[in-house]
């Protein structure tokens, strides 16, 4: 991703920044390979709720809180479920439920998933944007 920013230095949408090699990266995954260090550490877990920045904390109701009473992981059910493509009720309805049905098997077919999305390339942009909108609270 670049700097490039508006008239008002601004810095321009996502969309607008990233760049081609970025656009390569992200659409084959391979910007979570770092993530592997985490797991490693026992920081995160490979399957699990996404991990999401920490300005959020405040705004969570109380399911979806429920998110945290597991490891967080590289992939998970809301990723194998529309990844980016969805909004943040459904990730939240799917964190809550494999928080909720965690099993083994579940996070074997999770992994079969995951490899399926990342080699089809599928749900990876929110439309025409790079990253998800930005979590309020509301949406």
């Amino acid at each position: 991703m670049n700097d490039k920013k508006d008239s008002e230095g601004n810095l321009l949408p996502d969309k607008d920044r990233i760049t081609r090699v970025g656009t390569f990266i992200r659409k084959t995954s391979l910007d979570e390979i770092p993530q592997l260090i985490n797991v490693i550490k026992g920081e995160m877990s490979l399957i699990g709720p996404r991990p999401l920045i920490i300005e959020y904390l405040p705004i969570y109701n109380e399911i979806q809180k429920k998110r945290h009473d597991t490891k967080p992981g590289i992939t998970g059910w809301a990723q194998v479920n529309g990844r980016n493509s969805i909004t943040w009720k459904k990730k939240f309805e799917y964190d809550v439920w494999y928080v909720e049905n965690m099993s083994f098997l579940l996070d074997v077919k999770i992994l079969g998933l995951t490899f399926k999305k990342v080699i089809q390339k599928k749900d990876v942009n929110l439309s025409e944007e790079q990253t998800s909108e930005y979590f309020n609270g509301s949406n």
